[in-house]
């Protein structure tokens, strides 16, 4: 995954607006204000779709150092329901082509109901991914 979190969180929102979401609030934003603590924990993203909310988190390297407290922060984010019509919220994570076996093996260890309302999503660069690495690397001879 990068290590610039403001790229990663953009793919995370880019993914939202793929399945229709919109925006409510996000971290690193400049005209979005950054979404408020959900009980203890940070966010990134906030989103909504007609009547239906979404939680938005990205994990790096460091959340796989301390599984226990990672796996505690996924299953208390996705039993989350709305205040006043009790609909449960979505939970989007966000991680790396490399880390994902190791989320995807800690939201199995999870129970069933809990498990239901997590959608695990691979975050690439498209820089990197785009163009072969000699393309890259060369100078434009004609524009």
């Amino acid at each position: 995954m990068n290590y610039d979190r403001r790229k990663d969180v953009d793919a995370l929102i880019e993914q939202f607006w793929k399945r229709g979401y919109l925006t409510v609030s996000r971290k690193y934003g400049t005209y979005l204000p950054e979404p408020d603590k959900v009980g203890v924990y940070d966010v990134d993203v906030i989103a909504r779709y007609k009547d239906s909310y979404a939680i938005g988190i990205v994990l790096n390297d460091e959340d796989f150092f301390d599984i226990s407290k990672t796996q505690n922060k996924i299953a208390y984010l996705s039993t989350r329901q709305t205040k006043f019509n009790c609909k449960k919220v979505a939970l989007f994570v966000g991680v790396s082509l490399k880390n994902y076996r190791k989320a995807k093996s800690l939201v199995d260890d999870l129970p069933e109901e809990v498990r239901k309302n997590i959608r695990l999503i691979q975050i690439i660069d498209k820089q990197n991914i785009e163009q072969p690495t000699r393309r890259r690397n060369n100078d434009v001879i004609f524009s």
